[in-house]
């Protein structure tokens, strides 16, 4: 089955009248004159959307003691913003998409650099909204570097994808022995508050880990129509809201995994597994009410930032807004 679907409509051939010549009127016997070709009027040219095409790249450095945020670049819609850090907690980035939300064909790149003995936290303003395509595919690209020594959280909200959204995101990390990547997504099916389910569209999710240059660990989740049997399968999705996973890659998974599965032992309504590959710990969240998973995969975080890195287990203030 073909992901995505390029349509395309010919035009009608032009209708050529071919001159008439030497009819005689019947009165006099005198020719017509010749009768020029008739073209049809050229079809008006299809308006092209417009489509957002942002990117953003930061690079944390250790100079003086100190984490620092150096090499900013961002392209409309991508904005990064540097709130004061509490005390105590890394410096912090937020990612903003002024665009208020992405729809089909929008393309957004984020590169994220963590430079040797660096700690930092980058996340999102609030939940990214995917809206229904008209056949577009809406891309966002993610590239994570983290050097030996370095403790980088991705931490974005929530990505709710509208019914018909086509959405396809991939997210590359290279890792140094030593460097230690704590990492979250988390995806909302269709906006129920309003009674709307993800019945339509498409979603791809693709992880790659490579730790010194080899890969460590892979993952692709596929989701296409018809989509009823999928949230319907007890094996399947289950008629979950929501889903999430938390990664942790580099040293640790075994105390990361116990911090998940502590969570889950108080939270029965939502459906976590956790367990460690190699150098990554996984853990896979889905549930029925996408607050209360939400809320899980907050104590997750928290617990496992806390105890692994000595960090508060209260996240950035944005996810409490």
């Amino acid at each position: 089955m073909s992901l995505e679907t390029v349509g395309a409509v010919g035009n009608a051939p032009a209708v050529n009248l071919s001159a008439v010549t030497g009819l005689a009127n019947g009165m006099g016997g005198a020719s017509l004159p010749a009768m020029r070709s008739v073209q049809p009027p050229s079809p008006r040219p299809t308006a092209r959307l417009q489509r957002s095409d942002g990117a953003g790249r930061l690079h944390f450095v250790a100079a003086g003691g100190r984490t620092q945020a150096r090499g900013l670049y961002q392209s409309d819609p991508v904005r990064i913003l540097f709130p004061v850090p509490e005390r105590g907690e890394p410096l912090p980035a937020v990612l903003v998409t002024t665009s208020g939300g992405l729809v089909g064909g929008d393309r957004i790149r984020l590169d994220l650099i963590a430079d040797p003995d660096t700690t930092a936290t980058v996340g999102t303003q609030a939940a990214e909204k995917v809206y229904r395509s008209a056949g577009e595919v809406t891309r966002f690209a993610a590239g994570i570097a983290v050097g030996s020594g370095a403790w980088l959280e991705w931490l974005p909200q929530e990505t709710i994808l509208f019914d018909g959204a086509r959405f396809a995101r991939t997210t590359e990390v290279n890792l140094e022995s030593g460097g230690r990547l704590l990492a979250l997504e988390m995806l909302v099916f269709g906006r129920r508050a309003r009674g709307e389910t993800f019945a339509g569209g498409m979603l791809r999710d693709d992880w790659r880990i490579r730790v010194d240059g080899r890969l460590a660990w892979a993952d692709a989740l596929r989701l296409s129509e018809p989509m009823a049997p999928l949230f319907g399968a007890r094996a399947g999705l289950d008629g979950a809201a929501a889903m999430a996973t938390v990664i942790l890659a580099g040293a640790g998974g075994g105390e990361a995994r116990d911090a998940v599965r502590a969570v889950a032992e108080d939270r029965p309504v939502v459906r976590i597994g956790a367990s460690v590959v190699g150098p990554v710990m996984i853990a896979r969240f889905l549930g029925s009410d996408a607050r209360i998973l939400r809320e899980a995969v907050i104590a997750a975080v928290g617990r496992i930032r806390n105890r692994l890195a000595g960090l508060s287990e209260r996240l950035p203030e944005l996810w409490y807004g």
